[in-house]
């Protein structure tokens, strides 16, 4: 049962490009709440049963179309925007296959240069996470 205001389980994927002659980060502008608009890692609620690297892999796949290979466990992000309560748990993935589409929750999909990310205005944290993803995959 589901309490209202409770904190919710969600995953992220700091998801790695490495197939430049630089690696890119997958980032998903958000077309709902909370963070509408703004360009973060792609991720979402883990539904009941689903084990975590399971969750990763379709919300990557449900958001911008990309297939994965999930890594390690890279943080535990904790967002608090009322009514939303999240706990984050960002995985590293290494990008394995599909093909980038804008899908589910985001309205566009990047694989972004890491030198762009301050300029697309992604939030600290965002930034911390692919930074130890990078070193990890």
């Amino acid at each position: 049962m589901f309490v209202e205001g409770a904190p919710r389980l969600a995953v992220g994927a700091a998801v790695i490009d490495r197939g430049e002659s630089e690696p890119r980060v997958l980032l998903v502008r958000r077309a709902h709440p909370p963070m509408a608009g703004t360009w973060s890692l792609p991720g979402g609620r883990v539904e009941p049963g689903e084990r975590l690297e399971v969750a990763v892999a379709r919300e990557v796949l449900e958001e911008s179309g990309l297939v994965v290979r999930v890594g390690p466990l890279v943080e535990v992000v904790e967002v608090v925007d009322p009514p939303y309560h999240y706990v984050i748990l960002d995985y590293a993935c290494l990008r394995t296959g599909g093909d980038l589409r804008a899908g589910d929750d985001a309205s566009e999909v990047i694989l972004a240069r890491v030198d762009d990310l301050g300029r697309l205005g992604v939030t600290e944290a965002v930034r911390r996470v692919v930074t130890r993803a990078l070193v990890l995959q």
